[in-house]
């Protein structure tokens, strides 16, 4: 678009700001699987949203230090990537956008994204009507148990069962092994409920977590289908949205 169309959009439009990585997925999966996921699930999506969201380019350089240990990881610091996402979000709120939504594909973007929002909404407290959002596809609202049959997991792993079985999908030529040769990796309990720091050698030598054995074409369709309509149904409660209520 050139710049005259998206100053002449509603302010009230949310844009929605895609957050991925380029880190390492395991023996079996390429470096780039998250911004291939996360981008897939949008365009998935976007026919729904046609001319009611502004979509930004996809980031693909996520918060990954706890993935360096891998060649091939690549990583924005944890307070650099935090000050990315916050400049990112401010550049609309500059130019009167007043709906931002980060929809993330990597699980160690959550809490900067998080963090980011509400250092924003903290910023701009005076103003009026804001709606700033972060949500990563696959927890904003889909239920991929009940909804996909045969699934071995019952939450997103790495380089898992799902992931993989969307890469079969999309990209059946990026996966490099033969998946019947590689092992489990539980998820553990990881000292829950409390909440345990950890790099990705404590947890898996491969590289890897859940069950990707058991990943298939066919489960990667039903997992696209189920993300992507969460993905809109959230997005169509961002247009909706009053300006004013706290809950919708």
């Amino acid at each position: 678009m050139p710049w005259p169309a998206v100053k002449a959009l509603d302010r009230r439009t949310p844009v929605v700001i895609p957050l991925a990585a380029l880190e390492q997925h395991g023996r079996h999966m390429p470096v780039f699987t998250d911004s291939l996921l996360c981008a897939e699930v949008l365009r998935r999506a976007k026919p729904a949203l046609a001319g009611r969201v502004l979509f930004a380019p996809l980031m693909w350089l996520g918060n990954s230090e706890h993935h360096l240990d891998f060649p091939g990881s690549m990583s924005a610091s944890p307070r650099v990537y935090l000050d990315l996402l916050r400049d990112m979000a401010e550049n609309f709120l500059s130019h009167g956008f007043s709906r931002i939504v980060f929809v993330n594909g990597h699980g160690g973007n959550i809490v900067p994204a998080q963090q980011a929002t509400f250092e924003l909404r903290q910023k701009y407290r005076k103003t009026a009507g804001q709606l700033l959002l972060s949500t990563t596809y696959w927890t904003a609202g889909a239920d991929p148990v009940r909804d996909v049959p045969g699934l071995h997991q019952n939450q997103m792993g790495h380089a898992c069962e799902w992931e993989t079985s969307m890469i079969l999908k999309i990209a059946p030529h990026l996966v490099a092994v033969d998946l019947a040769a590689v092992p489990d990796v539980p998820f553990g309990k990881s000292f829950e409920p409390a909440h345990r720091a950890w790099v990705m050698p404590d947890r898996s030598e491969a590289g890897h977590i859940g069950f990707p054995q058991h990943a298939t074409p066919e489960k990667g369709e039903a997992l696209f289908n189920v993300f992507s309509t969460a993905v809109v149904a959230l997005l169509e409660r961002g247009i909706a949205w009053d300006g004013r209520a706290w809950d919708a």
